[in-house]
């Protein structure tokens, strides 16, 4: 069966990266939730997806450069005036579910790795007992090689999209994703196009799918023997499963 991983915690539903809206996937039938972390320079692991503010909060600047404390001031946009979580806040939610935990560790807005943020990510998830239940991700092979470095007894993933292979070329870039990842997610136009040379790469059952999000596209990539798709519509995605 391939698992439905809500993506950002479903955000064409909820607020994206919001208490609410990982709360209300908590409550679903899929296999897992899809979120992501900037680190402060305070040291706080913040879960938002852009490194700046802008788009979906009421305030504006660098994530990175938030005081301590500061992001519970700042509300998410179409929200009841809910703060941006933070990862332990996030983990408490999906603790007591059966849920797989899909972390995606951002760098600063020129890509460059937050420092430690592996060992730190590892290291809150330890501290839950939900280690079993974790993977890390990344765009960037240079933070993948950090997380094996820094948290080895943790699972992998990396996401690859057009960028990534203008970036590092189809096959040379998937062969280099390999090393570092137990799964690699490929954005659904990429996969589509390019299928028979990325299966050729990757087995079957370490390959994703993001993001469908229309019935048709979903009933599409679930019906391929992959291992995964992410969505921003986990409620019809369970439809097209059902």
């Amino acid at each position: 069966m391939v698992h439905i991983i809500g993506h950002r915690g479903g955000r064409n539903l909820w607020p994206e990266n919001s208490l609410s809206g990982f709360r209300n996937l908590a409550q679903m039938p899929v296999d897992g939730v899809e979120f992501d972390i900037h680190l402060t320079r305070s040291g706080e692991m913040l879960v938002i997806h852009d490194p700046t503010l802008e788009r979906t909060t009421d305030a504006r600047g660098p994530v990175a450069d938030l005081d301590p404390g500061k992001h519970r001031e700042i509300s998410l946009k179409d929200s009841d005036a809910e703060a941006i979580p933070t990862l332990e806040e996030v983990l408490a939610v999906f603790k007591d579910t059966p849920l797989e935990l899909h972390i995606e560790l951002k760098t600063h807005a020129d890509g460059t790795p937050y420092e430690g943020l592996a060992a730190k990510a590892f290291a809150a998830v330890e501290r839950v007992g939900l280690t079993e239940r974790s993977i890390l991700t990344s765009f960037h092979p240079e933070v993948l090689a950090d997380i094996r470095r820094a948290a080895p007894g943790i699972r992998t993933l990396s996401s690859f999209d057009a960028k990534s292979a203008e970036r590092l070329g189809l096959t040379s870039g998937l062969s280099l994703m390999k090393q570092y990842s137990d799964i690699i997610a490929v954005e659904k136009s990429l996969l589509q196009a390019k299928w028979d040379e990325i299966t050729e790469l990757v087995p079957l059952d370490r390959l994703g799918a993001w993001v469908p999000n229309e019935m048709s596209d979903l009933e599409y990539w679930l019906a391929k023997p992959i291992r995964q798709i992410t969505t921003d519509r986990p409620d019809l995605a369970l439809q097209a499963r059902r």
